[in-house]
């Protein structure tokens, strides 16, 4: 059995003269949608409003277990199933998600000028698939 390898590009922007936050395009459930990668995030989390333009109208189930992380010590977070996650042509069936309250997030992008974040990839799936990132190439590499 050999690895397959999706290989995609990276954008790397600087906040402020203070530091860099990687994002990459992908798609969820055949829409076009930007992704923050987040190599400290335990798990892939989406905005429970922003996610509403890709699955539609769901009812969300309560979370058992708090989120920690982005500037706080717990927030409640929501569960919902996404049909379909692609980055170039991998993709990620059947997903369950976790959305929480990125408006924070948002509003900061926005401030900047920066793209609008409808998710943010983290630790589940970039060790899932052993993402190696090269910021020389700018490029990330998904193996599967």
């Amino acid at each position: 059995m050999s690895l397959r390898i999706t290989e995609i590009p990276i954008t790397i922007i600087g906040i402020e003269d203070d530091g860099f936050h990687l994002l990459v395009k992908g798609q969820i459930n055949g829409l076009d949608a930007n992704f923050l990668i987040d190599t400290g995030a335990s798990r892939s989390v989406f905005d429970q409003t922003g996610i509403l333009a890709y699955i539609g109208e769901v009812d969300f189930e309560d979370n058992e277990k708090l989120s920690t992380g982005l500037g706080t010590n717990s927030m409640p977070s929501q569960v919902t199933n996404i049909q379909s996650i692609a980055f170039g042509d991998l993709i990620v069936s059947d997903y369950t998600a976790i959305a929480i309250d990125l408006k924070h997030v948002s509003a900061s992008y926005e401030k900047l000028g920066l793209p609008q974040i409808d998710g943010i990839l983290g630790g589940d799936l970039l060790k899932r698939f052993r993402c190696v990132i090269n910021y020389r190439t700018r490029k990330m590499k998904f193996y599967s």
